[in-house]
């Protein structure tokens, strides 16, 4: 029988959700000239971090490794975009470092599961 994992019960999963909200609260002082392209990208981007844990957990194991990659892969275009959005002066460096620190350790916490996966 293949083991699923629940997803509610991953530290990966809830570390991505709360950086998500983090996200989502930073952008309400994005200005709105920016909700379409910047913000929207930032947005998809912190969103797909923990979704793509919540959708990969009911697969197989060999499958899971894919949706974290795609995880993953979302957290670093995330990190270049906020620091696109401190260049523009839409963030600062406080923010900017909390937030880049809160994604190195959920970007090791996801590497070092995803490893663990047969």
């Amino acid at each position: 029988m293949m083991k699923r994992h629940n997803y509610k019960n991953l530290k990966i999963w809830s570390l991505g959700l709360e950086i998500a909200n983090e996200i989502s609260d930073l952008l309400l002082n994005f200005p709105n000239h920016e909700r379409y392209d910047l913000s929207s990208q930032i947005s998809r981007c912190s969103v797909s971090m923990p979704s793509n844990i919540a959708e990969g957990s009911s697969r197989t194991d060999k499958s899971f490794k894919y949706f974290i990659d795609v995880a993953l892969g979302s957290s670093f275009e995330l990190g270049t975009q906020l620091l696109i959005a401190k260049h523009r002066n839409y963030i600062n460096t406080e923010n900017l470092n909390k937030l880049e620190d809160k994604i190195e350790e959920w970007q090791k916490m996801t590497m070092g599961f995803q490893n663990g996966l047969k």
